[in-house]
């Protein structure tokens, strides 16, 4: 496990990120470039080694509710390139638009929404299911019977 001062030290070498002190001898990091609300990169760095880094729905992280990865236990490399990913995540402009009516067999229709950050499942005006990615929303639809239209 790296230290809080080697945690510092990889976290501080990405300039674009701010540094910002908090309570009882934590750290933030924000990234004030970010295309969205979202600012903070690093959240709750604390001496002990325990903090967050911010992944959104990124699909190869087990990211908590709100997006944030626990960092306690990583390496220099996993700590460098999750640090690089959230950066890559909150630099990027946001997909475009998917709002598409899907229809089984028997010309029943169910309309797919991407509403950042879930793709949304409606029936008419209401929520059937909601997931994280496409693929998730994607194999729900195929398997209930549901084709993508052309």
């Amino acid at each position: 496990m790296l230290t809080f001062e080697q945690k510092l030290e990889i976290i501080e070498s990405f300039p674009e990120l701010t540094r910002k002190d908090v309570s009882m001898k934590r750290v933030n990091f924000h990234y004030e470039e970010s295309l969205y609300d979202k600012k903070i990169v690093v959240y709750h760095l604390h001496p002990n080694g325990n903090g967050f880094v911010y992944v959104g729905n990124l699909p190869h992280y087990e990211a908590d509710a709100k997006g944030f990865v626990n960092i306690r236990d990583f390496s220099d490399k996993e700590l460098r390139s999750i640090v690089a990913d959230a950066l890559d995540y909150l630099s990027l402009e946001p997909e475009p638009p998917y709002d598409k009516t899907w229809t089984n067999r028997d010309n029943e229709k169910l309309d797919l929404v991407y509403e950042e950050p879930f793709w949304n499942i409606y029936t008419g005006k209401n929520l059937e299911e909601s997931f994280g990615t496409f693929s998730d929303a994607e194999d729900y639809l195929i398997d209930q019977g549901f084709k993508e239209p052309k």
